[in-house]
């Protein structure tokens, strides 16, 4: 570990300098218009496979809420009717992660929101996975595009926060995505794929691992991917797996969606062969709106 972490500056080489000139979501909203005429290349070969795991919903509150508005959260959590066979996951802010722990139902389990590369020392403003464990996650969720996009890592150190989670027993939601301009470049895959093997490059087992796939421009914008665009786009995550990692790793892995999933859309979403599930970002923040996207499993159920 200590080749992975030394004590200079090389350790930060996966930090890369955001532009000051405009924030990421104003470069979204200037650029967001209209573009599903627009396809990624993808070899007429890739055919849906799906996973055979159970449904996977995450919530990802983000760096929102008070401890008030926490507490009620949470309320409307434990007196939700949540489907059994989905497995669920909450990833409330660094510094509300034990309130929640000491009062979410036991059937949500806790992630983070993100880990330090290896273990704890010397990284102020850092959280070591040793800590997170201490208080009680089950999972990380790392390469976020806030975390990409705004404060600058790169594959290969995601990759290597990634290993060493999962080397400590933390299972990791594993982000990746394509920005606007890329998909309207026809590169979405290319970028996927690219970010998808930088993941695997790193760590020595799937196990532990859910993919989520988060189209940038669909991220807060309101702009949700089709259900058949999020499918072309999973079925192909799922064909690299088979063609790079193994078979059983691309039955088994879940790669779940994300970018403005809300209680709407979430039934026609979930009905895709290849969508294993949600991450979820605002609609997270109203408990009755996160239990009818959990519960979204029953479209998967009819579908199948």
């Amino acid at each position: 570990m200590a080749s992975m972490i030394s004590t200079n500056c090389a350790q930060f080489s996966g930090l890369r300098r955001s532009s000051p000139t405009q924030s990421f979501s104003q470069h979204v909203n200037s650029h967001l218009r209209l573009f599903s005429s627009r396809r990624p290349r993808r070899s007429s070969s890739v055919v849906a496979m799906a996973s055979s795991n159970k449904f996977f919903v995450g919530g990802n509150w983000k760096c929102n809420g008070t401890k008030d508005s926490i507490t009620k959260l949470v309320s409307d959590l434990n007196d939700a009717k949540l489907e059994a066979d989905v497995d669920v996951v909450v990833a409330p802010p660094f510094v509300y992660i034990d309130q929640v722990k000491n009062s979410l139902t036991d059937r949500i389990e806790i992630a983070a929101q993100n880990s330090w590369v290896g273990k704890g020392g010397a990284f102020t403003g850092e959280i070591s996975v040793e800590q997170l464990k201490d208080i009680g996650c089950k999972w990380v969720v790392l390469g976020h595009s806030e975390r990409r996009h705004v404060i600058g890592e790169d594959d290969q150190f995601i990759g290597k926060k990634a290993a060493y989670a999962l080397s400590e027993g933390l299972g990791v939601i594993a982000c990746i995505g394509e920005q606007l301009q890329e998909r309207e470049a026809g590169k979405t895959f290319d970028v996927c794929f690219q970010q998808l093997k930088a993941y695997a490059d790193a760590i020595p087992s799937w196990d532990n691992v859910v993919i989520a796939y988060e189209p940038v421009w669909a991220i807060g914008t309101g702009k949700v991917a089709t259900p058949e665009q999020a499918q072309e786009v999973h079925a192909a995550l799922r064909d690299w797996l088979k063609n790079n990692v193994s078979a059983d790793v691309a039955t088994k892995t879940r790669i779940i969606y994300g970018g403005s999933v809300n209680g709407s859309n979430c039934a026609e979403l979930a009905k895709q062969e290849d969508i294993d599930g949600f991450l979820v970002g605002g609609a997270s923040l109203k408990g009755p709106e996160f239990a009818t996207i959990v519960n979204s499993v029953t479209s998967k159920k009819v579908a199948a």
